[in-house]
């Protein structure tokens, strides 16, 4: 099954540390500089951000909403501080927009040091672990 992720990890890289353990068939595009916009080829598009300010990052909802094919069988992935569903509320409205087919979603904690964590040294240190994301790889594998 052909799969594309349109993704966004700047913070600490901790969602991008998620997608390198992936297959080297699944094509990885960046939301800021993306290699390819086309995604009518892909079988099913995945959308993976860390959260900022409780949502995904703006490129990827901006991505969605301006390139995702209708339709598209999608699937979100998302690295947080706190684990919480409603991270999922702006990047699934952008999809039900183009009436995408949600397969699920996926969501660990990742290394935090934004605003005021930075001066305690951040939140959630050692993540994601192997354990997440060995959790993020059968929930990949799972989708079939």
């Amino acid at each position: 099954m052909k799969t594309a992720i349109v993704y966004y990890s700047t913070h600490h890289g901790n969602t991008k540390k998620l997608l390198d353990a992936l297959p080297r068939d699944v094509m990885l595009i960046d939301a800021e500089n993306p290699s390819t916009t086309d995604l009518s080829a892909f079988d099913r598009v995945g959308f993976a951000s860390g959260i900022y300010g409780g949502a995904f990052a703006r490129q990827v909802m901006n991505f969605a909403l301006e390139y995702l094919p209708e339709r598209k069988p999608v699937f979100f992935v998302a690295t947080a501080a706190m684990k919480l569903k409603n991270h999922f509320v702006g990047i699934t409205h952008a999809c039900e927009k183009k009436r995408a087919i949600l397969l699920g979603t996926y969501i660990c904690q990742g290394y935090n040091t934004f605003g005021p964590f930075k001066l305690v040294g951040g939140t959630s240190k050692g993540h994601p672990t192997q354990e997440e994301i060995d959790g993020f790889l059968a929930f990949y594998n799972g989708l079939g």
